[in-house]
């Protein structure tokens, strides 16, 4: 069978529901499902509770898919929620997503998960470390999100190379894009799936399971159920919630997969529920080798336990216990391979929306052309060049966190939107429509829409959810300010 050659202006349609499937999988699995179970444990207190975060993450994730199902369908174009939003609540909201994703929610992704490569790959080599060139300019400023500190180190600079490796790859096609995030996403959910079942069978650990599940230990530890547990409860989430995270970006790309109609609700449900099951999975095996509860004296860790591991990385902590001193470095390959991939997912998808925003006079216009490879090849580079940039203020996990809020307002507002299309254009072609349409797409509306809220009232993530909430709204006299432009004929 031939494959799909670029034709000039069009986007090739290479993406086959495997592929499709794949990215969705491989954008959603980076290095969070290897560490933040250890500060969810901390914040939890218990077996129970640990599992049960990620059950509902796994629940929100799914209905999220579900509803997307039906607007990805309606739309199989580039572009994802920036499209979903702009046909459902107009322009401005499209914009203030596209804007927020550019600014901090895709490029503040990318360079996380690529300075977490450069971490990693410390294991391996130790001279890739955190400390900062002493020859270039370093700067330490106060944050609401803690220290912003600029400058670069050897792991920043790994995580620059492989930014620029992974554009260049994209820029050369689509073809070789879902080649890399395909073969990539297989190795890595292998490689996940492999973890789970070695802490289930011979990592299995009699005195873990006795202090994780034993009678009376499942919710021992854990704060009463109380309204401040609640908020509490919310706030754990944001782990878990970004483990999952990018399950939609596919959409992003849909106007290279081929029949989006059906292809593209597939691969989310596939994709999200694949993950779903192996995160959950995942989290019985940590309890399986490791007690939640580790011991410390002062500063030194005498007993471990999950919310104990070292640097949070409690994978790495379970084939430690498994496999000894080499437990670290296998653990550490396959998180290479696991951030790596995840990168190309997010790195290949985040440039179709802002070609879409170019497109309407939203974002520089040459980002809306598409090069000889079908690609959209100055969106790439403008998001390689910006997420360098953040890859050296070191402020990848502030970032995040400052867009917890904003990013769940925004799941929370495109599902409204489903609801509103389906008010305003009842007679747009659905060739799919959300299952359990309308209870499962409020209730996912609830879920999200509750979670950011108490992401706002939580002392933890208070500041950084205001400050998420700021970046989104200063995209309002941004929206004009370039729509003056995009009318004056300036915008370049």
């Amino acid at each position: 069978m031939s494959q799909p050659t670029a034709e000039k202006g069009q986007f090739v349609k290479a993406m086959t529901l495997t592929d499709a499937t794949m990215l969705v999988a491989g954008s959603m699995v980076g290095s969070g499902i290897f560490i933040v179970s250890a500060d969810m444990s901390r914040s939890l207190g218990s077996p129970g509770w640990l599992l049960l975060a990620w059950v509902l993450t796994g629940v929100m994730t799914l209905l999220g898919a579900l509803a997307y199902g039906e607007l990805a369908a309606m739309y199989p174009r580039a572009g994802g929620m920036y499209t979903f939003l702009r046909e459902s609540m107009g322009p401005l909201m499209g914009f203030l997503y596209g804007w927020t994703l550019f600014v901090v929610i895709q490029t503040g992704t990318i360079a996380a998960v690529a300075v977490g490569f450069g971490k990693f790959l410390g294991v391996l080599l130790p001279a890739v470390t955190p400390e900062r060139f002493s020859w270039f300019p370093k700067l330490d400023i106060a944050s609401p999100g803690g220290m912003v500190e600029l400058g670069l180190s050897p792991q920043r600079l790994v995580a620059l190379v492989t930014i620029w490796v992974l554009t260049w790859i994209n820029l050369r096609g689509v073809k070789e894009g879902k080649f890399v995030q395909t073969s990539l996403t297989f190795i890595k959910t292998a490689a996940l799936a492999l973890l789970v079942i070695l802490a289930l069978t011979i990592g299995r650990n009699a005195d873990a399971v006795a202090a994780n599940f034993g009678a009376g230990q499942f919710f021992a530890g854990s704060p009463d159920f109380t309204m401040l547990f609640v908020i509490t409860f919310g706030a754990a989430l944001t782990g878990s919630l970004f483990s999952a995270d990018s399950w939609h970006s596919v959409t992003f790309a849909a106007a290279e997969v081929q029949n989006p109609a059906k292809n593209l609700p597939l691969a989310m449900l596939m994709g999200t529920g694949l993950v779903t099951g192996l995160y959950i999975l995942a989290n019985v095996g940590y309890l399986s080798v490791l007690p939640i509860h580790g011991a410390v004296d002062g500063a030194t860790t005498i007993a471990r336990g999950i919310d104990h591991a070292t640097s949070d990385r409690v994978a790495t902590a379970v084939m430690e216990t498994i496999f000894g001193a080499n437990g670290a470095a296998i653990m550490a390959c396959a998180i290479l391979i696991s951030t790596f991939g995840c990168n190309n997912g997010l790195i290949l998808s985040g440039s179709r929306v802002y070609y879409a925003m170019a497109q309407d006079g939203l974002f520089f216009a040459k980002a809306g052309v598409l090069s000889k490879n079908g690609v959209p090849a100055w969106a790439l580079v403008l998001q390689s060049i910006w997420t360098s940039a953040l890859c050296l203020t070191g402020t990848y996990g502030q970032l995040l966190d400052y867009v917890v809020f904003a990013a769940l307002l925004f799941y929370a507002l495109t599902t409204i939107g489903l609801f509103l299309l389906r008010a305003k254009r009842p007679d747009v072609p659905r060739p799919y429509k959300a299952i359990g349409y309308p209870v499962l797409p409020a209730l996912y509306v609830l879920l999200s829409g509750g979670v950011a809220v108490t992401l706002l009232v939580a002392d933890k993530t208070r500041a950084q959810a205001l400050s998420g909430l700021v970046l989104v709204l200063i995209g309002v006299p941004v929206y004009y300010a370039w729509k003056r432009s995009a009318s004056s004929g300036n915008a370049a």
